[in-house]
C-alpha cells in the first residue's frame, strides 16, 4: 500500500530516479503501467542492487531502467534529465542527509517523493530551509505502523512553524483520521515515557523532560482543535 500510494504522486510522464530503490518495484511498475518514461534505480548495497538488476531484466526493461550501484544521489547524472525522485523506506535523518549530501545532484527542478520512517521534522525542515515547498502530505497506516508520505517541490521559499514543522502543516489543516489516530496513539506512548521520567527521577536530563512535555501539549492541543493550524512562521 505504502508504494502504491508513493506512486500516486509521481508525475505522468516523469523520469524517476528511485534512489534506495531495494528491488527496483517501483520503477517497474511506473513503467509497466506507462505512467513514466525512464527511470534510474539506485542502490548502495550489494545484494538489493542485484535484486534491482534482477528484477528490471526479468521484465524486459533494461533499456529504460538503468539500475546503478550508488550512494545516494551520485546515482543521478546529469544526462537522465530526471524530474521526479523518490526515497522511501528510510529514516527521515537518512533522508535530509542524502539529499543533503550532494545538493549538487539536484537542479531544482525534480519533485521529491518522501516516505520516511519516522524523523519527519528534522526532513521538513531541511525542505524548508532548501527552498522547498510542500504540496502533499499524508499518513497511511500499514502492518501496525503509521507512515507518512512528503511531497515537495522548489517552487519558491515556505516558511513553517515549529509546530507545522513537527505535526506536517498540511496535516494539521486537512486533519485525516489516519493522521488523528497516528497521534492519539503517539500521546499514549509519550505520557508513559513521562510516567518512567518521574520514576527515574534525576537520572532524565531535565531538558529531555521539558521537551516532551511541550510535545504533549502540543498533540493535546491538536487533538481538541485548539492548535492553530496556521501558526506564526518559524525563526530559524
Amino acid at each position: 500500500m505504502r508504494l502504491e500510494r508513493v506512486a500516486s504522486h509521481v508525475p505522468t510522464d516523469a523520469r524517476l530516479a528511485d534512489i534506495g530503490s531495494d528491488h527496483a518495484y517501483l520503477p517497474v511498475a511506473l513503467l509497466l503501467r506507462g505512467v513514466i518514461t525512464a527511470a534510474v534505480a539506485g542502490e548502495v548495497a550489494a545484494t538489493p542492487y542485484q535484486a534491482a538488476v534482477r528484477t528490471v531484466r526479468d521484465n524486459g526493461l533494461g533499456q529504460h531502467i538503468a539500475v546503478r550501484l550508488a550512494d545516494g544521489l551520485a546515482a543521478i547524472e546529469p544526462h537522465d534529465r530526471i524530474t521526479a525522485i523518490s526515497l522511501c523506506g528510510m529514516g527521515g535523518e537518512t533522508i535530509r542527509d542524502i539529499l543533503d549530501r550532494r545538493k549538487a545532484r539536484l537542479s531544482g527542478q525534480e519533485r521529491l517523493i518522501l516516505q520516511p520512517n519516522g524523523g519527519e521534522q528534522p526532513l521538513r525542515q531541511w525542505l524548508m530551509v532548501n527552498g522547498y515547498r510542500i504540496l502533499c502530505e499524508e499518513v497511511l497506516r500499514e502492518n501496525r505502523f503509521d507512515y507518512e508520505i512528503i511531497v515537495a517541490e522548489r517552487t519558491g521559499p515556505a516558511h513553517y512553524s515549529e509546530v507545522q514543522l513537527y505535526f506536517g502543516p498540511l496535516q494539521m489543516q486537512t486533519r485525516s483520521p489516519a493522521f488523528l489516530l497516528k497521534w492519539q496513539r503517539l500521546l499514549g506512548l509519550k505520557r508513559r515515557a513521562l510516567s518512567q521520567f518521574a520514576r527515574a527521577r534525576h537520572a532524565v536530563p531535565e531538558e529531555k523532560v521539558q521537551g516532551l512535555l511541550r510535545q504533549v501539549e502540543w498533540i493535546v492541543a491538536l487533538l481538541d482543535g485548539s492548535l492553530d493550524a496556521q501558526p506564526e512562521p518559524y525563526d530559524e
